[in-house]
Protein backbone atom coordinates (compact mmCIF):
# COMPACT_ATOMS: atom_id res chain seq x y z
CA UNK A 1 0.00 0.00 0.00
CA UNK A 2 1.35 3.10 -1.20
CA UNK A 3 2.04 5.98 1.46
CA UNK A 4 1.35 9.46 0.73
CA UNK A 5 4.44 12.48 0.88
CA UNK A 6 3.68 14.96 3.21
CA UNK A 7 2.81 18.36 1.62
CA UNK A 8 4.13 21.82 2.56
CA UNK A 9 0.48 22.77 3.82
CA UNK A 10 0.07 19.97 6.03
CA UNK A 11 0.44 20.59 9.98
CA UNK A 12 2.24 17.00 10.44
CA UNK A 13 5.41 16.57 8.28
CA UNK A 14 9.03 14.09 8.56
CA UNK A 15 10.62 14.35 12.10
CA UNK A 16 13.88 15.65 11.55
CA UNK A 17 16.19 13.29 13.12
CA UNK A 18 13.86 10.79 13.33
CA UNK A 19 15.72 7.55 15.14
CA UNK A 20 12.96 4.94 15.04
CA UNK A 21 13.88 2.36 18.04
CA UNK A 22 13.73 5.29 20.13
CA UNK A 23 9.96 5.38 19.39
CA UNK A 24 9.55 1.71 19.26
CA UNK A 25 11.06 1.98 22.32
CA UNK A 26 8.83 4.86 23.83
CA UNK A 27 5.75 3.35 23.10
CA UNK A 28 6.51 -0.14 24.60
CA UNK A 29 6.92 1.12 28.16
CA UNK A 30 4.12 3.63 27.39
CA UNK A 31 1.91 0.29 26.51
CA UNK A 32 3.60 -2.39 28.91
CA UNK A 33 3.59 -0.46 31.66
CA UNK A 34 1.51 -0.26 34.46
CA UNK A 35 -1.07 1.91 33.28
CA UNK A 36 -0.99 3.48 29.62
CA UNK A 37 1.04 6.61 29.19
CA UNK A 38 -1.56 8.44 27.09
CA UNK A 39 0.70 11.34 26.66
CA UNK A 40 3.77 9.71 25.07
CA UNK A 41 1.00 7.62 22.81
CA UNK A 42 0.13 11.46 21.27
CA UNK A 43 3.11 12.91 21.31
CA UNK A 44 5.00 10.35 19.21
CA UNK A 45 1.96 9.22 16.88
CA UNK A 46 0.79 12.92 16.23
CA UNK A 47 4.38 14.30 15.48
CA UNK A 48 6.02 11.90 12.65
CA UNK A 49 4.59 11.41 9.28
CA UNK A 50 2.30 8.86 8.56
CA UNK A 51 5.32 6.92 6.34
CA UNK A 52 7.23 7.27 10.12
CA UNK A 53 4.41 5.72 11.37
CA UNK A 54 4.54 2.82 8.74
CA UNK A 55 8.52 2.38 10.02
CA UNK A 56 7.42 2.40 13.67
CA UNK A 57 4.75 0.12 13.10
CA UNK A 58 6.90 -2.61 11.59
CA UNK A 59 9.73 -2.10 14.29
CA UNK A 60 7.41 -3.02 16.53
CA UNK A 61 5.89 -5.51 15.67
CA UNK A 62 9.48 -7.52 15.05
CA UNK A 63 10.38 -6.19 18.41
CA UNK A 64 7.21 -7.35 19.99
CA UNK A 65 5.52 -9.94 17.86
CA UNK A 66 2.58 -8.12 18.34
CA UNK A 67 1.11 -5.42 16.01
CA UNK A 68 1.50 -1.49 17.39
CA UNK A 69 -2.65 -1.31 16.23
CA UNK A 70 -3.66 -4.23 18.49
CA UNK A 71 -1.75 -3.09 21.16
CA UNK A 72 -3.42 0.36 20.51
CA UNK A 73 -6.60 -1.11 20.86
CA UNK A 74 -6.14 -3.10 23.80
CA UNK A 75 -5.04 0.40 26.01
CA UNK A 76 -7.02 2.81 24.86
CA UNK A 77 -10.67 2.54 23.67
CA UNK A 78 -13.56 4.89 22.58
CA UNK A 79 -13.15 8.01 19.95
CA UNK A 80 -9.28 8.42 21.52
CA UNK A 81 -8.80 4.25 20.38
CA UNK A 82 -9.93 4.80 16.94
CA UNK A 83 -7.85 8.50 16.69
CA UNK A 84 -4.75 6.40 17.24
CA UNK A 85 -5.52 3.84 14.97
CA UNK A 86 -6.27 5.96 11.93
CA UNK A 87 -3.00 7.41 13.11
CA UNK A 88 -1.16 4.23 12.45
CA UNK A 89 -3.13 2.93 9.34
CA UNK A 90 -1.78 3.85 6.03
CA UNK A 91 -3.92 6.35 4.15
CA UNK A 92 -5.35 4.31 1.60
CA UNK A 93 -6.21 1.38 3.89
CA UNK A 94 -7.80 3.96 6.02
CA UNK A 95 -9.97 5.76 3.55
CA UNK A 96 -11.12 1.88 2.40
CA UNK A 97 -12.35 0.99 5.54
CA UNK A 98 -14.02 4.38 6.10
CA UNK A 99 -15.63 3.08 3.15
CA UNK A 100 -16.46 -0.26 4.17
CA UNK A 101 -18.26 1.21 7.07
CA UNK A 102 -19.95 3.27 5.60
CA UNK A 103 -21.77 1.00 3.67
CA UNK A 104 -22.13 -1.74 6.97
CA UNK A 105 -25.59 -1.86 7.92
CA UNK A 106 -28.88 -1.43 7.14
CA UNK A 107 -28.30 1.95 4.96
CA UNK A 108 -25.09 3.79 3.67
CA UNK A 109 -23.50 6.59 4.96
CA UNK A 110 -23.84 8.36 1.75
CA UNK A 111 -22.09 11.23 3.02
CA UNK A 112 -18.83 9.80 4.12
CA UNK A 113 -19.07 8.04 0.60
CA UNK A 114 -19.03 11.47 -1.24
CA UNK A 115 -16.60 13.59 1.01
CA UNK A 116 -14.28 10.72 0.36
CA UNK A 117 -14.52 10.22 -3.40
CA UNK A 118 -15.16 13.95 -4.70
CA UNK A 119 -11.83 15.36 -2.40
CA UNK A 120 -9.36 12.29 -2.98
CA UNK A 121 -6.80 12.82 -5.63
CA UNK A 122 -7.00 10.21 -8.88
CA UNK A 123 -3.60 8.94 -7.31
CA UNK A 124 -5.17 8.65 -3.84
CA UNK A 125 -8.44 6.66 -5.26
CA UNK A 126 -6.03 3.97 -7.68
CA UNK A 127 -4.83 3.38 -4.31
CA UNK A 128 -7.58 2.82 -2.64
CA UNK A 129 -8.89 0.72 -5.63
CA UNK A 130 -5.98 -1.26 -4.60
CA UNK A 131 -5.81 -1.49 -1.52
CA UNK A 132 -9.96 -3.17 -1.94
CA UNK A 133 -8.25 -5.96 -3.97
CA UNK A 134 -5.47 -6.78 -1.77
CA UNK A 135 -7.44 -7.21 1.64
CA UNK A 136 -9.72 -8.61 -0.51
CA UNK A 137 -12.48 -6.29 0.70
CA UNK A 138 -13.93 -5.69 -2.44
CA UNK A 139 -16.86 -3.79 -2.86
CA UNK A 140 -18.21 -3.89 -6.94
CA UNK A 141 -20.15 -0.71 -6.35
CA UNK A 142 -17.68 1.15 -4.78
CA UNK A 143 -15.04 0.29 -7.01
CA UNK A 144 -16.88 0.73 -10.11
CA UNK A 145 -16.88 4.34 -8.54
CA UNK A 146 -13.79 4.47 -8.09
CA UNK A 147 -12.59 3.83 -11.18
CA UNK A 148 -15.19 6.71 -12.81
CA UNK A 149 -13.57 9.17 -10.94
CA UNK A 150 -10.07 7.87 -11.74
CA UNK A 151 -10.51 8.89 -15.07
CA UNK A 152 -10.28 12.71 -14.62
CA UNK A 153 -7.94 13.90 -16.82
CA UNK A 154 -5.02 15.62 -15.15
CA UNK A 155 -3.97 17.88 -17.75
CA UNK A 156 -3.04 21.33 -16.14
CA UNK A 157 -3.85 23.26 -19.27
CA UNK A 158 -7.25 24.98 -19.53
CA UNK A 159 -8.71 25.24 -23.01
CA UNK A 160 -11.08 28.39 -22.94
CA UNK A 161 -13.22 26.91 -25.85
CA UNK A 162 -13.82 23.66 -24.47
CA UNK A 163 -14.85 25.08 -21.57
CA UNK A 164 -17.70 27.14 -22.88
CA UNK A 165 -18.48 24.22 -24.86
CA UNK A 166 -18.85 22.05 -21.58
CA UNK A 167 -20.85 25.01 -20.11
CA UNK A 168 -23.37 25.40 -22.47
CA UNK A 169 -23.55 21.47 -23.00
CA UNK A 170 -23.98 21.46 -19.04
CA UNK A 171 -26.87 24.58 -19.26
CA UNK A 172 -28.87 22.75 -21.97
CA UNK A 173 -28.94 19.52 -19.93
CA UNK A 174 -30.21 21.41 -17.05
CA UNK A 175 -31.86 24.45 -16.78
CA UNK A 176 -32.93 24.86 -20.58
CA UNK A 177 -33.93 20.86 -20.57
CA UNK A 178 -37.56 19.87 -19.30
CA UNK A 179 -36.03 16.96 -17.33
CA UNK A 180 -32.32 16.87 -16.72
CA UNK A 181 -29.56 15.02 -18.51
CA UNK A 182 -27.94 13.67 -15.34
CA UNK A 183 -25.56 11.54 -17.30
CA UNK A 184 -23.53 14.81 -18.88
CA UNK A 185 -23.10 16.41 -15.43
CA UNK A 186 -21.77 13.25 -14.08
CA UNK A 187 -19.61 12.68 -17.15
CA UNK A 188 -18.03 16.38 -17.41
CA UNK A 189 -17.88 16.73 -13.54
CA UNK A 190 -16.27 13.69 -13.40
CA UNK A 191 -14.05 13.31 -16.00
CA UNK A 192 -12.47 17.26 -17.10
CA UNK A 193 -9.38 17.56 -15.08
CA UNK A 194 -9.68 20.35 -12.18
CA UNK A 195 -8.07 23.86 -14.16
CA UNK A 196 -10.70 22.92 -16.83
CA UNK A 197 -13.72 22.58 -14.54
CA UNK A 198 -12.42 26.22 -12.62
CA UNK A 199 -12.70 27.54 -16.30
CA UNK A 200 -16.35 25.90 -16.87
CA UNK A 201 -17.99 27.41 -13.67
CA UNK A 202 -16.88 30.78 -14.85
CA UNK A 203 -17.95 30.23 -18.32
CA UNK A 204 -21.49 28.64 -16.61
CA UNK A 205 -21.69 31.56 -14.22
CA UNK A 206 -21.82 33.90 -17.57
CA UNK A 207 -24.15 31.76 -19.49
CA UNK A 208 -26.84 31.03 -16.38
CA UNK A 209 -26.09 34.20 -14.18
CA UNK A 210 -26.17 31.33 -11.78
CA UNK A 211 -23.31 29.16 -10.04
CA UNK A 212 -23.34 25.53 -11.36
CA UNK A 213 -24.16 25.16 -7.53
CA UNK A 214 -27.08 26.86 -7.53
CA UNK A 215 -28.02 24.58 -10.79
CA UNK A 216 -27.29 21.22 -9.80
CA UNK A 217 -29.35 22.58 -6.44
CA UNK A 218 -32.01 23.54 -8.32
CA UNK A 219 -32.00 20.62 -10.60
CA UNK A 220 -30.74 17.50 -9.18
CA UNK A 221 -31.85 16.00 -5.80
CA UNK A 222 -30.87 13.49 -3.59
CA UNK A 223 -27.43 11.64 -3.23
CA UNK A 224 -26.43 12.41 -6.62
CA UNK A 225 -26.96 16.10 -5.92
CA UNK A 226 -25.08 15.75 -3.00
CA UNK A 227 -22.43 14.03 -4.85
CA UNK A 228 -22.27 16.63 -7.38
CA UNK A 229 -22.22 19.61 -5.25
CA UNK A 230 -19.39 18.45 -2.96
CA UNK A 231 -17.60 18.02 -6.78
CA UNK A 232 -18.26 21.76 -7.18
CA UNK A 233 -17.04 23.11 -3.83
CA UNK A 234 -14.35 20.75 -4.46
CA UNK A 235 -13.31 22.18 -7.62
CA UNK A 236 -13.58 25.95 -6.57
CA UNK A 237 -11.64 25.54 -3.06
CA UNK A 238 -10.72 22.05 -1.56
CA UNK A 239 -9.69 23.58 2.26
CA UNK A 240 -12.98 25.71 2.73
CA UNK A 241 -15.35 22.53 1.72
CA UNK A 242 -13.29 20.86 4.27
CA UNK A 243 -13.21 23.90 6.88
CA UNK A 244 -17.50 23.68 6.10
CA UNK A 245 -17.75 19.94 7.01
CA UNK A 246 -15.86 20.27 10.08
CA UNK A 247 -17.47 23.21 11.47
CA UNK A 248 -20.91 21.56 10.65
CA UNK A 249 -19.52 18.25 12.36
CA UNK A 250 -19.40 20.60 15.97
CA UNK A 251 -22.85 22.26 15.25
CA UNK A 252 -25.69 22.29 17.63
CA UNK A 253 -25.97 19.60 20.25
CA UNK A 254 -23.04 17.05 19.91
CA UNK A 255 -19.73 16.73 17.95
CA UNK A 256 -19.46 14.37 15.32
CA UNK A 257 -16.35 12.76 16.02
CA UNK A 258 -16.10 10.65 13.34
CA UNK A 259 -15.81 13.38 10.59
CA UNK A 260 -13.16 15.34 12.90
CA UNK A 261 -11.16 11.99 13.06
CA UNK A 262 -11.39 11.21 9.40
CA UNK A 263 -10.25 15.20 8.28
CA UNK A 264 -8.28 15.91 10.52
CA UNK A 265 -5.97 12.59 9.74
CA UNK A 266 -6.63 12.19 6.28
CA UNK A 267 -5.38 16.24 5.45
CA UNK A 268 -2.58 16.61 8.42
CA UNK A 269 -0.03 15.64 5.82
CA UNK A 270 -1.81 17.74 2.81
CA UNK A 271 -3.64 20.61 3.08
CA UNK A 272 -4.85 21.42 7.17
CA UNK A 273 -2.90 24.61 7.33
CA UNK A 274 -5.01 25.91 4.47
CA UNK A 275 -8.16 24.24 6.23
CA UNK A 276 -6.82 26.37 9.26
CA UNK A 277 -7.41 29.57 7.11
CA UNK A 278 -10.24 28.84 5.51
CA UNK A 279 -12.41 28.06 8.90
CA UNK A 280 -10.30 31.48 10.53
CA UNK A 281 -11.82 33.21 7.50
CA UNK A 282 -14.92 32.02 7.07
CA UNK A 283 -16.30 31.26 10.51
CA UNK A 284 -14.43 33.70 12.56
CA UNK A 285 -12.62 31.46 15.25
CA UNK A 286 -9.72 29.51 14.88
CA UNK A 287 -10.15 25.57 14.15
CA UNK A 288 -7.98 24.76 17.66
CA UNK A 289 -10.01 27.54 19.54
CA UNK A 290 -13.00 25.81 18.55
CA UNK A 291 -11.84 21.99 18.92
CA UNK A 292 -10.74 23.20 22.37
CA UNK A 293 -14.12 24.32 23.33
CA UNK A 294 -15.89 20.98 21.73
CA UNK A 295 -13.52 18.06 22.16
CA UNK A 296 -11.60 16.90 25.46
CA UNK A 297 -9.33 14.71 27.23
CA UNK A 298 -6.92 12.41 25.61
CA UNK A 299 -9.03 12.60 22.41
CA UNK A 300 -8.90 15.83 22.02
CA UNK A 301 -5.49 16.69 23.33
CA UNK A 302 -4.89 14.35 20.07
CA UNK A 303 -7.08 16.62 17.41
CA UNK A 304 -5.01 19.51 19.02
CA UNK A 305 -1.96 18.04 18.49
CA UNK A 306 -2.91 17.56 15.01
CA UNK A 307 -4.33 21.31 14.35
CA UNK A 308 -1.27 23.44 15.90
CA UNK A 309 -2.12 26.34 17.88
CA UNK A 310 -1.19 28.89 14.63
CA UNK A 311 -4.67 30.48 12.71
Amino acid sequence: ICIYQSSARGTVKDKGNFKVEEDVSALRKAIEGVGTNEKTLIEVLTQRSNAQRQLIAKAYEKATGRTLIADVKGDTHGDFEDLLVALVTPPALYDCREIINAMKGAGTTESTLTEIFASRSNRQIKEMAEAYLAGRKFQHKVFLISLRLKQRDENTNVDTAKAKADAQALYAAGEKKWGTDEAKFIDILCHRSIPQLRQTLTEYKNISKKTLEESIKSEISGNLETLLVTIVKCVMNVPAYFAEQLFESMKGAGTTESILTRILVSRSEIDLADIKAAFKKLYGCSLYSRLESEVSGDYGKTLKSLCGQGD
